[in-house]
């Protein structure tokens, strides 16, 4: 069964997320690299490796989820609110169970295509060809999982009624 976090809590971890990237790129910006800047943005990173590489999508699902397109691990973590059936919840369980056994794989490539990208500065094998290829099998990556996420998101809105997803929105997104 998961854990329960408010919604409140989800985003707010996830401004915190926005505020260490852009707080890094300013101080790093200003500093060239020294102090506390690349500090946060390594925190971010590992944090980043850790929640993807448990197959959750690290807000590559917001677009969805922010507007009325919720995803099965949130629907779960309020289910007592919106006080779903035991058929909804166990077709969530289902959908949430199918995600991760798709998103788990692909995030792993995605890990790998991002450890692949830093090896090859770290090596200086970095050329513009090389780096080029790099960059896209992230991204092809990325999208690969951002999809998983997104397409789970347009099933779990099914299994919601009208109500059911007002009180989700406003549990996530009002902060209430």
């Amino acid at each position: 069964m998961p854990t329960r976090i408010p919604g409140r809590v989800v985003l707010s971890s996830a401004v915190m997320m926005v505020a260490l990237f852009g707080t890094a790129a300013s101080v790093s910006w200003g500093q060239h690299g020294h102090g506390r800047g690349h500090q946060a943005a390594e925190v971010c990173s590992a944090e980043f490796d850790k929640v993807v590489g448990e197959g959750r999508g690290f807000g590559l699902a917001f677009a969805a989820d922010q507007n009325g397109y919720p995803g099965p691990l949130h629907v779960l973590e309020l289910k007592d609110q919106l006080k779903l059936t035991a058929d909804q919840e166990a077709k969530a369980q289902g959908l949430l169970h199918a995600m991760f056994a798709e998103s788990k794989p692909k995030s792993a490539r995605l890990l790998d295509a991002e450890a692949k990208l830093r090896r090859l500065f770290a090596d200086r094998a970095a050329d513009d060809a090389v780096l080029r290829a790099a960059v896209a099998e992230v991204e092809r990556a990325r999208g690969a999982v951002r999809l998983v996420h997104l397409l789970t998101h347009l099933k779990t809105r099914d299994l919601l009624t009208e109500d059911q997803r007002r009180i989700y929105h406003e549990a996530r997104w009002s902060g209430r």
